[in-house]
């Protein structure tokens, strides 16, 4: 990377400027073996700063010994925010999932899983409720959330459909206890969920150091979600499996991005690890995070600028804005 000239400094200052906008870096809320936790939003949960992403765990080339092996080992170094969906690896990162979480494991984890149908039918989702509760082996989803709000009728089909009310009816029922949504190809869909109107809990979007270049989610939803009080939790921290901007651009380390995203008012981050030796890595970085000053700030997005302008690194955001 070049040296930043004076009016590239500013420029890119004001918008470190902006990003602190958007709120002060979140306080903790204690910590468990050293790991940080903060506060879900309006929830009052505590969770880790990082969290274990279950896609990356039902891949094939990780045993199902190996994969509760990283899930257990994460949870005895003090996370506890786990992730996961209906549809990962046709439902194999649920089973593993399920199998990690017994003798006594359940009790000390926030547990949230997703439902996707392209319909978004109230059948359809009762029936993934069902089955996910009985892959994960137990009683209650912490979270259920929406899946992939990745259309422009989405957000329509969601409400005429009358899927707030399911999710309403399922916390009373004593089967879910909060419920939120997830998208990450375009912001305009997540905002739409917000504005028309249910008091959803959190919301789950990419969060990178690219992002504010392109198709921005940090500049749009996330102010969104602040303002009604949503908690933001954020995903392709690194630029989505596997983990374009470090292993493919080789232009931003991972701890540039984590601590980018940490930086910012989100609750917790999503990470995928199929190794031990990645979950450590994050650890580490997760532990040593401080709160980044202007300068921190500015150095990274001059890392990924040029970068970030074509989209080439975020392939799951769909076109630009």
């Amino acid at each position: 990377m070049k040296p930043l000239g004076r009016r590239d400094f500013l420029r890119l200052s004001a918008v470190a400027s902006a990003l602190a906008g958007l709120g002060a870096t979140p306080s903790l809320a204690g910590e468990r073996n050293g790991m940080p936790y903060r506060i879900l939003g309006e929830t009052g949960e505590k969770v880790s700063i990082i969290g274990v992403g279950g896609y990356h765990l039902g891949f094939p080339k990780v045993s199902d010994g190996e994969a509760i092996r990283i899930m257990r080992t994460a949870v005895d170094e003090g996370v506890n925010f786990f992730d996961n969906a209906y549809i990962y690896q046709k439902g194999r990162s649920e089973r593993l999932m399920g199998d990690a979480l017994r003798d006594g494991y359940r009790d000390k984890v926030f547990l949230m899983t997703k439902f996707y149908t392209d319909e978004r039918d109230v059948a359809g989702a009762r029936k993934q409720l069902e089955e996910s509760l009985r892959r994960l082996k137990t009683d209650v989803i912490d979270l259920w959330q929406v899946h992939q709000i990745h259309r422009a009728e989405h957000p329509r089909r969601v409400y005429e459909n009358e899927l707030p009310a399911m999710l309403v009816k399922a916390k009373e029922e004593g089967k879910i206890r909060h419920f939120g949504f997830t998208g990450h190809t375009r912001p305009e869909y997540l905002q739409e969920m917000i504005d028309r109107g249910f008091a959803w809990e959190t919301v789950q979007m990419p969060v990178n150091p690219l992002d504010h270049h392109f198709t921005s989610f940090q500049n749009s939803v996330m102010r969104s979600a602040i303002e009604k009080k949503i908690a933001v939790i954020a995903m392709k921290t690194l630029g989505g499996s596997p983990g374009q901007f470090v292993n493919r651009g080789k232009f931003l380390t991972v701890k540039d991005c984590l601590h980018y995203t940490l930086n910012l008012p989100v609750a917790t981050v999503v990470s995928g690890m199929d190794s031990v030796e990645k979950l450590r890595e994050n650890l580490a970085i997760a532990r040593a995070f401080k709160p980044l000053d202007r300068e921190a700030v500015v150095e990274i997005l001059a890392k990924c600028e040029e970068e970030a302008k074509t989209g080439q690194f975020e392939p799951y955001k769909q076109a630009q804005v």
